[in-house]
């Protein structure tokens, strides 16, 4: 059986053909070489194709019908209680952008905003406060960066100055900002999440549909941070945002021999300020393959945790190719106030997607307070 969102598709395809149809038949009319057995095949073939239109229109109005009343019994105003009010606002906006109707003051009044675009609440800053299920992919930088939705938003780079004194202790930091300016802009660079809803989603719960589509979008958020962040060749104009970026970013490299000697070096390379609330971010893998080198056939360090083995914590990503130290601190990303909300037909699996356009932006404060680890054997 054919969504409500197919038989639209069906309905304004043959509304196309009927439209072309009759201007043929209009304009063939007057053509004296146009026979009058031709004329009526012609006008036959527009009533086949009017009738084809009736059947799929009244198929599209009796289930447009009954959505509506099915919605309407899960409606958000009905709720006292102010996390499921939320939760329904949730799930009628989403419904609502896939009927393709507009979408209520009342609605994004309920999600916090107040502006005309309004909705921007649906990406919250904080995954772990503002979605019922967790996403299938994340960004461990979600633990150490700083997330902000602020618009046009522009901080110093360095928190506080002495009045006293006209230097930074730290000569890297004290270079680049001589060099790169002390306050970081940020600016507004686009990009789309798609999630797939079935007709079975779509039309449950509001509970299970709005975890259903924030888990999807957080897990398309979270792979998107985390490719600019750790991309090895960021695409023109996201340079910037990777930390294996040399053209703009410029991280130092700290050599080892081994692993462990790269790490512990590059750590020790960072100034106080920066080693003393300094991670690590590695891939998994070579974590376990530096441990079994240091266990050398032991198993001892197997079952200790990461900070016990190197000192620091340690946050795993599967991109870091090569691994990051530091003060995640100064890796910020900042989310525009403004979303955008539609739905589009996805021709390779059938299915109608509930899509987001947002802006948003990753910067690198300070690279000084970064550094990568270089292996050389």
């Amino acid at each position: 059986m054919k969504t409500i969102f197919e038989l639209k598709q069906d309905m304004a395809t043959l509304g196309k053909q009927i439209q072309k149809t009759n201007n043929d038949i209009t304009q063939k009319a007057t053509d004296p070489t146009v026979t009058a057995e031709n004329l009526r095949q012609m006008q036959q073939s527009k009533e086949d194709l009017q009738q084809r239109f009736d059947i799929i229109k009244t198929q599209h109005d009796q289930m447009e019908l009954e959505q509506k009343n099915s919605l309407a019994k899960g409606s958000f105003s009905n709720a006292t209680d102010p996390t499921q009010k939320v939760i329904d606002a949730k799930a009628e906006l989403i419904r609502k952008t896939m009927a393709k109707e507009a979408v209520s003051a009342e609605i994004y009044q309920a999600l916090g905003d107040n502006d005309a675009s309004g909705g921007s609440k649906f990406l919250p800053k904080n995954v772990s406060t503002d979605i019922i299920v967790e996403p299938v992919a994340k960004n461990p930088l979600r633990n150490l960066s700083t997330v902000t939705s602020i618009t046009n938003l522009e901080i110093p780079k360095i928190a506080f100055t002495i009045d006293d004194d006209d230097f930074i202790d730290d000569e890297d930091t004290a270079k680049e900002i001589k060099a790169k300016g002390d306050t970081v802009t940020f600016g507004r660079h686009k990009f789309k999440v798609f999630t797939d809803i079935s007709e079975t989603i779509l039309m449950g719960t509001n509970t299970n549909l709005v975890s259903t589509v924030e888990a999807n979008l957080q897990s398309g958020v979270a792979t998107k941070e985390k490719r600019v962040a750790f991309a090895t060749a960021p695409k023109k104009g996201e340079e910037h945002m990777s930390f294996y970026d040399d053209t703009v970013v410029g991280i130092k490299e700290v050599a080892g021999k081994t692993m462990y000697d790269g790490i512990i070096n590059a750590l020790g390379d960072l100034a106080d300020e920066y080693a003393e609330n300094a991670s690590v971010t590695m891939k998994r893998s070579e974590y376990l393959k530096m441990i079994k080198e240091l266990a050398n056939g032991g198993e001892s360090l197997f079952g200790k945790k990461p900070e016990e083995v190197l000192g620091y914590p340690v946050e795993f990503c599967d991109l870091a190719v090569t691994p990051v130290v530091g003060q995640f601190d100064f890796s910020h990303f900042n989310y525009d106030l403004n979303a955008l909300y539609e739905t589009d037909k996805n021709i390779k699996t059938g299915m109608n997607s509930f899509v987001v356009t947002a802006w948003f932006d990753h910067q690198i404060k300070l690279a000084s307070a970064f550094r990568r680890v270089k292996i050389t054997p």
